[in-house]
């Protein structure tokens, strides 16, 4: 029996986007992949982030923040940037590694809990729903 693949979604801080695509990954795929995500300057996961991912009943919370660079060793099958800089700034990984690239909005404005700001991680989590089943097609 194969191993299973390893995705790696990375942006810069590791807060948002990556955190999202993560968890949605891990809820929609089930056990057909190991699913990290790593960025290039992280910071911590946006609380905003965890709450957006709550409303649909999957926990973020446990996850951490990590250096891309963390990665290179682990036999990382498919590499998915979901920023522009995270593109640009993404080291080269070892061996025959799948890169997807993903131009996906930001929706970070600060680390406060302001509930306005709730809409724009939302939109976030929509579009990455769909490159996801995309993805999950084709993969």
């Amino acid at each position: 029996m194969s191993r299973k693949k390893k995705v790696l979604f990375v942006c810069t801080g590791n807060s948002c986007r990556s955190q999202i695509a993560e968890g949605l990954l891990r809820d929609m795929a089930g056990d057909r992949f190991e699913v990290y995500s790593a960025g290039s300057h992280p910071s911590r996961v946006n609380p905003l982030a965890i709450a957006v991912m709550k409303e649909w009943g999957i926990d973020i919370s446990h996850h951490t923040s990590d250096y891309v660079d963390d990665y290179l060793d682990k036999d990382i099958d498919i590499v998915i940037t979901v920023c522009d800089h995270a593109n640009q700034v993404c080291p080269t990984f070892p061996g025959k590694v799948e890169r997807i690239h993903w131009s996906i909005d930001d929706p970070f404005s600060g680390w406060d809990l302001n509930p306005d700001r709730l809409d724009h991680f939302r939109k976030t989590r929509g579009t990455l729903k769909e490159k996801l089943e995309e993805f999950l097609r084709t993969h």
